[in-house]
C-alpha cells in the first residue's frame, strides 16, 4: 500500500512521514517543491519534486505513484503572511488542490484523500459557538482562512460529484519542533534562543497576547490525520485540537520560565493582525467517537521541545 504526502518537507508533513514509517507498513512517497533538513533523516522516503500548480506534472505523478492514501498538506500556510499576498495564497492553495483532485479522478483512482483544513476557517466565532463543532458556519476573516475554506469545500465537491473518497480535517493551532518562526510559539522560542546565545538584545517582540487559542502538539495532530483518513467517513469533516483555550501570554510565560537569561517584552505593531478572534477552542467529539483519537503530549513538553529545537538551530547557525 502506498501513501503520498504533499508538502512532505514542511512542518506537519515531515512529522506525518515519521509517524507513518514508525506505525504503519505503508510505502511513503513525498512530494514537495524542494527538500531540506526536515526530511534529511528519512532514508525510506521516496522523494518526488513536482509543482502542484502544474496540471501535467501532477497527472504524471499520480499515474506513476498510484497511491492508496493521499495526505494533501502542501499549502501556503501562514495566516499572518497571507495579508501580504492574499491572491497568491488563495490561488495557489486552491489551484494546487484542484490539479491534485483532477489527476486522481482522471486516473480512476480509489485513493482515500485527506484534505487538510484549519480551525481558522471558522473565523469570526460568536460566544454561543464555543467550543466549536464542525457544524458551526464558516466565517473566515483572513486570506489564508478563505483559502482553506475553499479547499475544504472543493474536497467535498469532488466527493459529491465524482465519488472520490475525500475526508476533511480542520486542525486547530499545532506546535512543535521544525515549525517556522512565522508562527507564535516558534517565534518566541527563536527570540529566546538567540537572546541566550547573545545574538540579540534580551527583548522579545510580541503581537496580541490576549488572544486565546487551542494548541496541540504536531505529533498528536499527524496521528489524528492518519486515523481520520483511515477510519473517517468520506464526505465528512473532523476537528482536531486540544479542546482547551490558552492565552498567548500564558504560552509566552511558559517559555520565558525556561529561559536562561532575563528577557523583557515589547509590543511590535507589525506583529498585530488586522483581524483577530479573541478566543478559538475546538470540540473534537466527532473525531474521538469515530477514531478514538485524543491528544497525548502535554503543552509543557511541546514548548520544551520547541525551545530546544531553536537552541540547536541557533548553535548550528
Amino acid at each position: 500500500m502506498k501513501a503520498l504526502i504533499t508538502g512532505v518537507a514542511g512542518f506537519a508533513g515531515s512529522h506525518l512521514a515519521e509517524y507513518l514509517f514508525a506505525h504503519t507498513d505503508l510505502d511513503v512517497w513525498g512530494l514537495d517543491i524542494r527538500f531540506g533538513h526536515n526530511v534529511a533523516h528519512l532514508d525510506r522516503l521516496r522523494q518526488v519534486q513536482a509543482d502542484l500548480n502544474d496540471a501535467a506534472s501532477m497527472a504524471h505523478l499520480i499515474d506513476q505513484v498510484r497511491p492508496d492514501y493521499v495526505f494533501h498538506l502542501a499549502a501556503r500556510a501562514t495566516p499572518s503572511l497571507s495579508w501580504q499576498t492574499p491572491w497568491i495564497t488563495i490561488h495557489d492553495n486552491l489551484h494546487g488542490q484542484f490539479n491534485l483532485l483532477e489527476a486522481l479522478v482522471n486516473t480512476s483512482s480509489e485513493a482515500r484523500v485527506l484534505v487538510i483544513g484549519s480551525g481558522d476557517e471558522y473565523g469570526l466565532i460568536q460566544p454561543q459557538d464555543l467550543p466549536v463543532k464542525e457544524n458551526v458556519p464558516l466565517r473566515p476573516n483572513n486570506p489564508y482562512a478563505v483559502s482553506k475554506a475553499a479547499q475544504d469545500l472543493l474536497g467535498f465537491q469532488y466527493y459529491a460529484s465524482h465519488g472520490l473518497p475525500v475526508v476533511r480535517s480542520r486542525a486547530f493551532n499545532h506546535i512543535g519542533p521544525r515549525q517556522s518562526d512565522a508562527f507564535v510559539s516558534a517565534s518566541f522560542a527563536r527570540q529566546i534562543a538567540e537572546a541566550e546565545a547573545g545574538l540579540r538584545e534580551p527583548v522579545i517582540r510580541v503581537g496580541n497576547l490576549s488572544a486565546q487559542r487551542d494548541f496541540t502538539d504536531v505529533r498528536d495532530i499527524v496521528r489524528g490525520y492518519w486515523l481520520i483518513l483511515k477510519d473517517g467517513v468520506p464526505g465528512q469533516v473532523y476537528n482536531l485540537g486540544s479542546e482547551r483555550a490558552i492565552a498567548i501570554e500564558q504560552l509566552l510565560d511558559m517559555l520565558l520560565a525556561q529561559s536562561r537569561v532575563r528577557i523583557r517584552i515589547e509590543i511590535d505593531p507589525d506583529r498585530l493582525r488586522p483581524s483577530d478572534v479573541p478566543i478559538l477552542v475546538s470540540d473534537c467529539r466527532k473525531a474521538r467517537e469515530r477514531t478514538g483519537w485524543q491528544p497525548l503530549i502535554p503543552i509543557e513538553q511541546s514548548l520544551t521541545d520547541v525551545l530546544d529545537y531553536w537552541r540547536a538551530r541557533v548553535r548550528a547557525s
